[in-house]
């Protein structure tokens, strides 16, 4: 396949990378976590939904069977949820026991904080609530580890105080990746601590956040493109630019960009409200201007005007994706094509290419721009 030669060369880019994100502080960190992992009730292994085995914690194959682990698929706003489904029916079969979750949605997080606590007291086996619960976190860089403690944090707080057994609570900010390996150390000897977040009463429960972490070493290279798209390593080690071709790739391949077609009816739906409101009045025209900010991508009528794009660039080409040659001319046009939507001047060059990169991607990232899971269930899956 014609994406199979992105992926070699963005994954070989990652992996000439390595040294670089596997620094002193992160080997470190990996030997202080590994050596208090026995100490905690509950390991939740934190992995990104977009893509349940690429993001996989290496580091928890050097424990049994037996540690007491849920694998947890953040993000889940941002994948397929026909998928996410079948992924977790994937898990079950592999006698390992996984929640789907959004860090930033109220009424999940509620769900799995109950999940977690009917959990603990399980493994306790113990009828009073007087005992004390860690559980940690872990996970590679950027799968939401700390956005989730915050939002169980938040609601545990909120849900005790509600039930009268919860007036004060240890509450801190936790640093999205923690480079003093001393004071890990030290949250991890002393309960509670600035790195802990309470989650619960009667049973106590604290929730630990740990640093993000990466093998030194990815043989993969498609799985190595795949953790570089969804940001576990610095955009900067591979070049927006190549990020971005290689996520066009991806939705010029699925069939994400046929939910926008409808978009080209509203195009027309739109000039028609403008005509409208010329014939009504220039000062409400001025008004509506004034509401649109046309260098900011994030807007709704921005966004829309990217979708429409797309839509229109992969439906109007005639070549063949699976050739390499084709799907390059495709990416090349919707490049070009992007600069007109995300108001990007064309005089500006080589620099245009990399504004419109960092838009895509941001765009990408935030689920505006389609909901897609990256890696393929294995094959021999009943």
């Amino acid at each position: 396949m014609a994406i199979a030669s992105l992926e070699k060369r963005l994954g070989s880019d990652v992996k000439r990378a390595a040294k670089t994100w596997f620094s002193p502080h992160m080997a470190a960190a990996s030997r202080a976590v590994s050596e208090r992992i026995p100490l905690v009730d509950l390991v939740l292994e934190i992995r990104d939904a977009r893509i349940p085995l690429s993001s996989e914690y290496a580091h928890l194959r050097n424990f049994s069977s037996s540690l007491e682990r849920i694998i947890v698929l953040n993000k889940m706003d941002l994948a397929n949820r026909s998928e996410i489904k079948e992924w977790m029916r994937y898990f079950e079969q592999q006698n390992c026991i996984s929640f789907g979750v959004n860090s930033h949605n109220k009424d999940n997080i509620k769900e799995f904080l109950k999940f977690l606590l009917a959990r603990v007291k399980e493994l306790k086996k113990i009828d009073h609530s007087s005992y004390t619960a860690t559980i940690m976190l872990v996970g590679i860089p950027n799968v939401g580890k700390s956005a989730l403690a915050n939002s169980l944090h938040q609601i545990g707080r909120i849900s005790a105080a509600e039930k009268g057994k919860l007036k004060h609570a240890v509450v801190s900010p936790i640093p999205g990746e923690t480079k003093d390996i001393s004071s890990l150390k030290v949250c991890f000897r002393w309960l509670p601590s600035k790195l802990m977040k309470r989650i619960g009463s009667h049973p106590n429960v604290y929730v630990l956040d740990t640093p993000g972490i990466l093998p030194p070493d990815i043989l993969d290279v498609e799985m190595c493109s795949k953790l570089a798209l969804t940001g576990a390593v610095k955009d900067c080690l591979v070049g927006e630019k190549e990020l971005a071709q290689y996520f066009l790739a991806t939705l010029n391949l699925s069939d994400e960009y046929k939910k926008w077609e409808k978009l080209c009816t509203k195009e027309n739906e739109r000039s028609t409200t403008d005509h409208r409101l010329r014939f009504l009045g220039r000062s409400e025209l001025d008004a509506k201007r004034k509401r649109q900010y046309p260098t900011d991508h994030t807007q709704d009528f921005v966004v829309h005007d990217a979708r429409r794009t797309l839509f229109e660039t992969i439906s109007s080409f005639h070549g063949d994706l699976e050739k390499e040659k084709d799907l390059s001319r495709l990416i090349e046009t919707q490049f070009t094509a992007l600069q007109e939507a995300f108001r990007v001047a064309s005089e500006s060059g080589e620099d245009a290419e990399h504004k419109v990169a960092a838009k895509l991607l941001n765009l990408y990232r935030t689920g505006r721009l389609g909901h897609y899971t990256l890696d393929s269930l294995p094959r021999n899956i009943q």
